[in-house]
C-alpha cells in the first residue's frame, strides 16, 4: 500500500520502543515443516539488549540439537550451521518472531503510514524490503514481511501478551513452502547469561 516518506531517526525511535531493557530467556516449543520433513522440539532464546541473541533448539529425544549467536542482523556462529539456516533463513524475521524489530540500516529508505490502531513501517535497502505492521490491542500483534526484488521470501505474525512479551508466532516461507511455529512456554526476565554461551555451543 502507498506509504509516506519518513525520517530515518523516527524509524529508529520506533524500533527502540520494542527493545526490552533487561536480559530475557524465552523458552518455547516449535514445529517446523517444509516439503521434505516435519519436526518439532523445544528451545530457548536468550536476549541481551539491545541487539544480541543466543538461540538454542533440540528435537525429540535430544536429536537435532543446535545453537547460534546473532548480533544485530548477522549470525556470529551457528552449530550446525545448515540446521540453523534451515529453521531461520532470515535474521530480521527471527527478531520479529520474538517480538522485536531491528532498526533500519543507516542507508535504508524508510516509509510509514497506517490508521490507529495499526502502524506501518517499511524499510527499503537495495533489493530488500522489510515491512512491519503493529496492531495495538490485547493481544498486540506484530506482522512482518520480507521481500527481495519484489518476491516474498517470508511473512511472520507474532502475538504479544499484556507485558509486551511474545506468546506465540509463526513464520511462513512461501518459496521454500516451509513454516516455523513457535509457542512460548515460559519467560525469565531476570535471566543470567553466562559469558561462555556467546562463544560456543558446548
Amino acid at each position: 500500500m502507498p506509504l509516506a516518506p519518513a525520517n530515518w531517526k523516527d524509524a529508529l525511535a520506533w524500533t527502540r520502543q520494542m527493545v526490552r531493557g533487561q536480559r530475557t530467556a524465552i523458552r518455547f516449543r516449535f514445529q517446523f515443516q517444509d516439503k521434505r520433513r516435519q519436526v518439532a522440539g523445544r528451545g530457548t532464546a536468550r536476549v541481551a539488549p539491545p541487539d544480541s541473541l543466543r538461540f538454542d533448539y533440540v528435537g525429540p529425544l535430544g536429536l537435532g540439537a543446535g545453537a547460534a549467536v546473532v548480533v544485530r542482523d548477522s549470525t556470529m556462529w551457528a552449530d550446525p550451521e545448515e540446521n540453523f539456516r534451515t529453521l531461520v533463513p532470515g535474521i530480521p524475521m527471527l527478531w520479529a518472531a520474538l517480538g522485536m524489530v531491528r532498526p533500519p540500516a543507516p542507508d535504508a529508505r524508510v516509509e510509514t503510514g497506517g490508521v490507529a490502531p495499526r502502524t506501518i513501517w517499511r524499510f527499503i535497502r537495495g533489493g530488500d524490503t522489510l515491512a512491519y505492521v503493529t496492531t495495538d490491542g490485547v493481544p498486540r500483534i506484530i506482522e512482518a514481511e520480507w521481500r527481495q526484488y519484489g518476491k516474498v521470501l517470508a511473512r511472520s505474525r507474532t502475538e504479544l501478551d499484556r507485558h509486551a512479551l511474545p506468546a506465540k508466532a509463526h513464520v511462513d516461507f512461501p518459496e521454500a513452502r516451509a513454516r516455523f511455529d513457535l509457542t512460548v512456554v515460559a519467560v525469565d526476565t531476570a535471566a543470567a547469561i553466562a559469558p561462555a554461551l556467546w562463544r560456543s555451543r558446548r
